[in-house]
């Protein structure tokens, strides 16, 4: 028997993915939860903690979409590999 030709499934979901997606999602949970800082109090160098945590979530977020590109980098890296070593169109 000849064996089938492999079919295209389309995105596969995997850990890396899940992560990715986790990393760019989490700043906006964080800055559409407006309950969980919506107070003045604890106060950083004079500044209301209401408008500290915003602050400091510009900073995560750049830090988190940093994370997330260079995951998809190397998940797209590692499918080309992968494509290539089966003798597949890399995608």
């Amino acid at each position: 028997m000849s064996q089938a030709p492999e079919v295209s499934r389309g995105p596969v979901v995997t850990p890396v993915r899940v992560v990715i997606g986790l990393c760019l999602v989490a700043p906006f949970v964080a800055m559409l939860w407006v309950g969980s800082f919506a107070k003045t109090d604890p106060a950083f160098i004079g500044i209301p903690f209401f408008y500290w945590y915003q602050m400091a979530w510009v900073l995560i977020s750049t830090a988190l979409t940093v994370i997330a590109y260079q995951l998809w980098r190397r998940d797209q890296r590692g499918r080309a590999a992968h494509g290539a070593a089966k003798g597949g169109e890399p995608r």
